[in-house]
């Protein structure tokens, strides 16, 4: 999230989930972050990897969280459901 925020100045929670910039933005945010946590060198920018990303790849990513999301209710509101 911080990362998205150094990228694009706006915090995540404002971000506008119709702009494709945005999307490829975050995704790339996702896996430069979880890379380095890792200890996985992810050596490819965020131009670069927008030419490489393909419309369905961005699609699936955005998909797999909202049903992941719609899976776990605690996760929208933080709270456990038990």
């Amino acid at each position: 999230m911080m990362r998205f925020k150094n990228e694009t100045g706006k915090d995540v929670s404002k971000m506008d989930t119709t702009d494709v910039t945005e999307q490829v933005t975050l995704l790339w945010c996702c896996i430069v972050s979880a890379s380095k946590a890792d200890g996985v060198e992810f050596g490819i920018g965020l131009m670069d990897f927008a030419d490489m990303l393909d419309p369905e790849t961005l699609k699936g990513f955005y998909t797999s969280m909202e049903k992941e999301e719609s899976a776990d209710p605690e996760k929208k509101t933080g709270q456990p459901t038990s």
